[in-house]
């Protein structure tokens, strides 16, 4: 049984979503060639903590960093580290707070510099992927729905889901049923209840979906080392259209980020 967020726990989430959403931006701020994926960790560990929030994937089952920074080929849980990137690299930063007792979590696929036309596609595709999701996240639809959503419009252009990997309820826990997959039949799942918080986030290769675990027991690779993209966002279920709680405005209304 999923318990639905009061408006005051809701307010709490929203407040968690907006630092979130800043840090994603000074992140994308400082992604260019030859920055280190471990200053892009560095820049976001330090607004968070300067805003009074707490990284909360740092230390989290073991986990070694403030943010996932996930390079071309790595899906998720990437760790930052002495990497440079280069031109047409793209990087995940995968972010999460704990602020006055609740979690934020987002992320986003910054390209560095000039990318290739395929890959400038599967960034948008994976995006709007995300908002086709979102869509479909009101009261009365199933989780299910959700996944429709994203899956039919992802492999209408020949790019793929990963399966192994989902969104999520979001709340006091950073991880809160009902799982949220990228795939799914209508009208199947948990129902969707007003006030139920939760994170939706398409994981999508340029190449086939399958997936392998890295040697150090969090990354996530494509199998046939294929691009992938993953942008997530934070949101209510509403009667008739879903509230965001984070949101990508602060990074694509910056004119010094690239997106």
């Amino acid at each position: 049984m999923v318990r639905p967020k009061t408006e005051e726990e809701i307010a709490l989430l929203r407040e968690n979503a907006i630092i979130v959403s800043k840090t994603l931006a000074e992140v994308g701020k400082t992604v260019a060639p030859g920055v280190t994926t471990k200053e892009l960790n560095r820049v976001a560990e330090t607004f968070i903590r300067d805003h009074g929030a707490i990284p909360s994937f740092l230390g989290f089952e073991g986990f070694p960093a403030a943010i996932c920074a996930s390079v071309n080929d790595v899906v998720v849980h990437g760790f930052p580290s002495d990497y440079v990137l280069k031109e047409g690299d793209i990087v995940t930063a995968d972010i999460g707070t704990l602020y006055k007792g609740y979690n934020g979590d987002s992320a986003y696929t910054f390209p560095v510099g000039e990318v290739s036309a395929e890959t400038r596609r599967l960034l948008d595709v994976t995006k709007a992927s995300l908002y086709k999701g979102i869509e479909a996240a009101v009261a009365g639809n199933r989780v299910g729905d959700i996944g429709y959503a994203v899956q039919s419009y992802v492999e209408s252009f020949g790019f793929s889901i990963v399966r192994e990997l989902e969104g999520h309820g979001i709340g006091r826990e950073m991880h809160e049923a009902p799982g949220v997959p990228n795939f799914g039949r209508q009208g199947h799942g948990p129902k969707l209840v007003d006030g139920m918080t939760i994170c939706i986030e398409p994981m999508v290769n340029a190449g086939g979906r399958s997936v392998y675990l890295d040697r150090n027991g969090w990354s996530v690779h494509t199998s046939d080392r294929s691009n992938s993209a993953h942008y997530e966002l934070t949101v209510v279920i509403r009667r008739g259209k879903a509230e965001q709680l984070s949101t990508f405005d602060f990074i694509e209304k910056d004119p010094k980020i690239i997106f």
